[in-house]
């Protein structure tokens, strides 16, 4: 008999996905990886001068620490602007929540779904 534990699929049937060198939860997460690479160098006024993966936001409400949202990616553009992507295939109550919380907690963050 044959152990499924080598064959389990992820909570989502995402597939895990490398690119250079960084695992990523999705193929599309992995994808939006490339793109900003091929950005950063790109000729124009979208230049993208650098990139984070999983950028740590910290939900605090009123001095309480509620929970960090883990946001796919924190992009910096030459013209000093930042934009923080998040790449999103299933939309859990749990992510809903901290995005939600994000927009309130952070109203002049530019926040980007890609689906």
């Amino acid at each position: 008999m044959q152990s499924n534990y080598f064959h389990k699929k992820n909570k989502y049937s995402n597939v895990r996905q490398t690119y250079n060198g960084h695992n990523y939860d999705s193929k599309m997460e992995a994808e939006v990886a490339n793109k900003l690479d091929i950005m950063k160098k790109a000729i124009g006024k979208d230049k993208v001068k650098g990139w984070e993966r999983q950028y740590k936001i910290s939900l605090d409400v009123n001095g309480i620490h509620i929970a960090n949202y883990f946001i796919d990616f924190m992009v910096i553009f030459y013209d000093g602007r930042k934009e923080f992507w998040e790449v999103k295939g299933m939309e859990t109550d749990l992510w809903k929540l901290k995005w939600k919380l994000t927009k309130a907690l952070y109203p002049d963050y530019n926040l980007v779904l890609i689906k």
